[in-house]
């Protein structure tokens, strides 16, 4: 491979060493994608750019890097409107949106930490087969699910302080419930992009194979997802009953 076109490459090393010192990860990736774009010779802009329904191009044929951003920000950009949501959550916890919650299910006797992860998973792997995104992080775990737990959690501790350690825990297995229920629950649905990409490529191979298909093969993954959570979720419970001991 010739020097010239290993520094196609140099937005590798741009993502690894920005992610390393933990900057902007969205400055990490545009600057490689830009110096990626240099590299092999585009242009910053697109004179006299015309849409050709998948990219801009230029009467000489090359695409402009901004302009290719650009495209891809507006084609992309109902993946940002989970922003809009953040006011009302933020206005909700204001007003005891968190203290209700955990409230609530402080007064369910059969109540755990576990049960609820088990149930949110649950929750969310519906969600998904129906092709509903619910953006979970800031619209479910951290307004609802996470309060919820604790409550479970010092509903059971009584008038001993939950240790932080245990919060640690519990903030941890909300995003794990979050995580699995949402990678694995969209599988199950045909319109999920996730499902679409992996059939486009099967198609783009000559494989014939329908989208049921996958959605089929996929099921048994999800159902494995589900009982190894299951186990990691009722063994969560007893590390937790065990730290409330020791505060004993």
């Amino acid at each position: 491979m010739e020097i010239r076109e290993l520094f196609k490459l140099a937005g590798i090393l741009i993502v690894v060493i920005g992610l390393a010192l933990r900057l902007r990860t969205t400055l990490v990736v545009v600057t490689a994608g830009l110096v990626t774009g240099l590299a092999a010779g585009m242009p910053l802009f697109s004179n006299e750019g015309i849409f050709t329904g998948m990219a801009i191009v230029t009467s000489q044929g090359k695409t402009g890097l901004i302009n290719m951003l650009g495209k891809a920000f507006a084609d992309n950009r109902l993946m940002t409107l989970f922003i809009i949501t953040l006011p009302a959550i933020g206005l909700s916890e204001k007003f005891g949106l968190q203290r209700q919650a955990g409230d609530l299910i402080g007064r369910i006797k059969a109540a755990t930490v576990g049960r609820l992860q088990i149930t949110y998973q649950l929750f969310r792997v519906l969600h998904g087969a129906l092709g509903i995104r619910l953006n979970g992080h800031p619209s479910f775990v951290r307004p609802l699910i996470f309060p919820m737990s604790v409550g479970a959690m010092q509903a059971k501790a009584g008038s001993k302080e939950v240790p932080d350690e245990l919060i640690e825990r519990i903030k941890a297995s909300n995003a794990a419930s979050e995580n699995y229920g949402n990678f694995y629950g969209q599988n199950l649905s045909p319109v999920q992009a996730g499902i679409l990409l992996v059939y486009g490529v099967m198609q783009g191979l000559g494989f014939t194979i329908s989208i049921w298909d996958l959605v089929l093969f996929t099921s048994p993954v999800v159902v494995a997802s589900i009982i190894f959570a299951i186990i990691q979720f009722r063994w969560l419970d007893r590390r937790l009953d065990r730290g409330l001991e020791r505060q004993a």
